[in-house]
């Protein structure tokens, strides 16, 4: 089987799938938690500056000198600085031994002396040292400003979000690693599947899928199982029909074609009887034709379902057996009640069970038709007392072209049970076989109350165009 080539496999794409929602999933959490603990980082910083701005107001201060001891007091942090400019100057900065050397950073005194603040001012600057967050507080002429730098109190942050990628992408090469794997595995039932399908060809059905588990791949395998079944076996009926096609095609062929050859064309009474075989046998091919046909149609569903009287059925079946010659007729019980159906289909199958009492029970034998009705459904019989059935032919006589040992000798297709097996299981019943008391044999259609099955629970239909080609084919 040739296939188009493949740019990226289905395990690929999956894998793919899968990486790319786990990546999404790091980058939203990852982005969260960096989001949650920046803003803590700067809701800490802002308390701390304004607790110092409160603490700094109030502080006695009455001179600049008193500024300047203030600002010494103060024992900075390693990642705080604290200063005081007046005038563009520093005039103070607390000790630096641990903290930051604010009064070398140029950018973040020159904005301290442009600004001025005449209250207290808090913001944001990007320094010689880093991005600094402070407070200005103004104090008789001089401002005090404590800073502190984020870029320091960011550093857990920042390790913590460099951590976390890191191991996001080891994560990653994990679930890939173990993720292409884990879908080839997943996905061998389905190769399993290719390489069957594959497999199966017209003459072989013999391949299937071992079906372990219980999940969704294992349930696919045993539908496709199952698949297989009724294919391998639609197909045997379909072999096994065109054989016995064949073979019952056979016979009047070579009726026809060896009268025709021994046929004396001058004889007028020779021509005459040739004639008479040749139309006889045409008939019968014909009569075959026409039942495959029917047979066809029945197995393909075609039901038109109504509520039934199975009293009034029964009288019209006995109305239409009563001018079968050859046989006294009589209808010995009526079935009162309503079963759904199809009308025609059920008249039809009843009177085909009574057509084959008639041809195989001797002429002037008694033949009786009834029917019932109970918590079951309906059930139509037909009762003869001919020779019967052998109870080892029952279970085979209802097969197209089948027929009870020794009764070829009697005119038909083959296939009249055939038909009212398909009609009956159209349905949901089933048609039986027993002895009739003192000899004899009674059919006995069984048609439950409920609405009959699907066309699709139904044998595959067999069209007699392709019966005639297949015919043609093989000469």
């Amino acid at each position: 089987m040739n296939r188009p080539p493949r740019t990226v496999s289905a395990r690929a794409r999956i894998l793919g799938a899968v990486l790319a929602v786990a990546c999404a999933g790091l980058v939203v959490v990852g982005g969260i938690t960096f989001w949650v603990q920046q803003d803590s980082v700067l809701r800490a910083v802002d308390g701390q500056l304004r607790t110092f701005a409160t603490t700094v107001a109030a502080e006695p201060m009455p001179d600049r000198a008193a500024v300047v001891d203030v600002v010494r007091s103060i024992v900075p942090d390693r990642t705080d600085g604290t200063i005081a400019v007046a005038d563009g100057e520093v005039i103070a900065a607390a000790p630096s031994a641990t903290g930051l050397h604010l009064a070398d950073d140029e950018e973040f005194v020159r904005v301290l002396a442009e600004s001025s603040p005449a209250a207290v001012e808090y913001g944001t600057v990007r320094g010689d040292h880093g991005t600094l967050r402070y407070v200005a507080v103004p104090v008789d002429g001089a401002v005090i400003a404590h800073a502190v730098l984020l870029d320091a109190r960011m550093e857990l942050v920042v390790t913590g979000i460099l951590t976390y990628t890191v191991t996001g992408l080891g994560m990653l090469l994990a679930i890939g690693v173990v993720g292409w794997f884990v879908i080839g595995r997943l996905l061998l039932p389905l190769r399993d599947l290719r390489a069957t399908a594959d497999a199966v060809t017209i003459g072989d059905f013999g391949a299937r899928l071992p079906a372990d588990g219980n999940d969704e791949i294992s349930d696919l395998t045993r539908t496709v199982n199952s698949m297989l079944d009724r294919i391998e076996v639609s197909v045997d009926v379909q072999r096994q029909l065109l054989d016995d096609v064949r073979h019952e095609l056979k016979t009047p062929i070579t009726i026809v074609r060896g009268h025709l050859e021994t046929m004396d064309v001058t004889d007028p009474v020779d021509v005459a009887t040739t004639r008479e075989i040749g139309m006889s046998e045409l008939d019968r091919m014909t009569r075959l034709v026409d039942d495959i046909d029917l047979l066809a149609a029945v197995e393909d569903g075609a039901l038109s379902m109504s509520m039934i009287d199975v009293d009034a059925l029964t009288a019209r079946v006995g109305e239409l057996v009563a001018v079968i010659p050859g046989h006294t007729w009589s209808v010995e019980s009526r079935g009162y009640g309503r079963v759904e159906g199809d009308y025609d289909r059920l008249l039809q199958a009843w009177l085909q069970l009574a057509d084959n009492a008639a041809k195989y029970t001797p002429e002037g034998t008694p033949v009786e038709i009834g029917s019932s009705v109970d918590d079951a459904g309906a059930h139509l019989w037909v009762r003869d007392h001919g020779p019967g059935i052998p109870p080892a032919s029952r279970h085979r006589i209802f097969r197209r072209f089948d027929r009870a040992e020794g009764r070829r000798t009697v005119g038909g297709s083959g296939l009249g049970l055939a038909i009212v097996d398909a009609i009956v299981k159209g349905h949901d019943g089933h048609c039986t076989v027993t002895e009739t008391p003192g000899g004899g044999a009674t059919f006995t259609i069984h048609i439950p109350p409920g609405r009959g099955r699907a066309p699709a629970d139904l044998p595959a239909p067999v069209r007699a165009g392709d019966v005639v080609q297949q015919r043609e084919a093989s000469g």
